[in-house]
């Protein structure tokens, strides 16, 4: 009975954390390049607002934007390709990749702000130091001469689609060293996973994505408590019942530096002694001089999903929980110290 408690209580945490992840929003603000306006557009409205989901992606948006914004201020919205659209960055250049989630989106904006902050004030810290504030992505939306060798990708939902289930297989095949459990979905499976994040059905998303993202539970012949290092029994077979966070051949993570480089490397979710690999850990080994050994202070932080996290946390934990809905788990590196 008690074990039984303690898995339904686990269940319980494992899907409030998804939910939580699922229904995080950031706050957007959008204007068009007046230079790329004709000369009868409306010019009265110069912002729309947005509270747009962190799973999402901007593709996702158009048809709100086309019609709250576009539609209103252009006259004659029936010359504006949509394939010509991109943004960038307001105030600061750099291009919106369509493939990006919109709370990686968000978070690589925020930490980019903070770094600014900290070169202007030189301070890491101080008593109003605020490592995720609550101000809006702010987007200026072109109407031609995309930049499509940045772009990556085009912005209709087909190709954002497409793009979509790419990482969804790379995360899996980091995750396993194959891509079984995506490519064993049926194709009505397949899509029905892309039509929950595209309809923001809950629901529907982790009624299939469970059958790839593992729960962070361990196998039961491992038995591990307070004082046993966790043992690891890897599972190339979909659906085995070894699946865990912690059986994986490795954890999808991607380490997002401020102003620089995608890390991405080979990641276990257990040490070579068995206990599990923790945030710090992953963090000392990767980004050592930001975040060096005691004595010395760390002087910088980890954002993942908005949220400044703990050292301790262990890395299968935050993958299986607060991993974005293509299976990578992001993780934002901030300059300062947090208390």
């Amino acid at each position: 009975m008690l074990n039984a408690n303690i898995s339904n209580s686990q269940s319980a945490a494992i899907t409030l954390f998804r939910r939580l992840v699922f229904d995080g929003t950031v706050p957007i603000e959008i204007k068009i390049d007046l230079k790329e306006l004709p000369a009868n557009s409306d010019r009265s409205l110069e912002y729309y607002y947005i509270q747009a989901p962190r799973i999402s992606y901007l593709p996702l948006l158009l048809p709100d934007i086309k019609r709250h914004l576009a539609e209103i201020v252009l006259d004659d919205t029936a010359t504006i390709k949509e394939e010509d659209w991109w943004f960038e960055e307001t105030g600061v250049g750099n291009v919106i990749k369509w493939h990006w989630p919109i709370g990686s989106l968000y978070d690589s904006h925020t930490i980019s702000a903070r770094v600014a902050a900290t070169v202007a004030s030189t301070y890491l810290n101080g008593p109003d130091f605020d490592p995720t504030p609550a101000e809006p992505l702010r987007l200026t939306l072109h109407l031609a001469s995309p930049p499509n060798d940045k772009l990556f990708t085009s912005p209709t939902a087909e190709a954002c689609k497409q793009a979509f289930m790419g990482q969804i297989k790379e995360a899996d095949f980091l995750r396993w060293g194959n891509t079984k459990r995506v490519t064993s979905l049926r194709k009505q499976d397949q899509d029905g996973m892309w039509e929950g994040l595209r309809d923001h059905n809950f629901e529907e998303f982790w009624r299939i994505a469970s059958k790839v993202l593992p729960a962070p539970t361990v196998h039961p012949t491992s038995s591990p408590s307070h004082h046993e290092p966790h043992t690891r029994s890897q599972s190339t077979d979909p659906g085995s019942s070894h699946d865990s966070a912690y059986t994986v051949r490795s954890v999808p993570v991607r380490i997002h530096l401020p102003d620089g480089p995608v890390l991405q490397d080979i990641v276990q979710p257990l040490s070579e002694d068995g206990r599990p690999t923790t945030l710090r850990d992953l963090m000392r080994a990767h980004v050592p001089l930001l975040f060096p050994p005691p004595p010395s202070a760390p002087l910088a932080y980890a954002i993942i999903q908005g949220v400044v996290t703990p050292g301790d946390a262990e890395i299968a934990w935050l993958n299986s929980t607060l991993a974005g809905v293509d299976g990578f788990l992001s993780i934002f590196v901030g300059l300062g110290i947090t208390n």
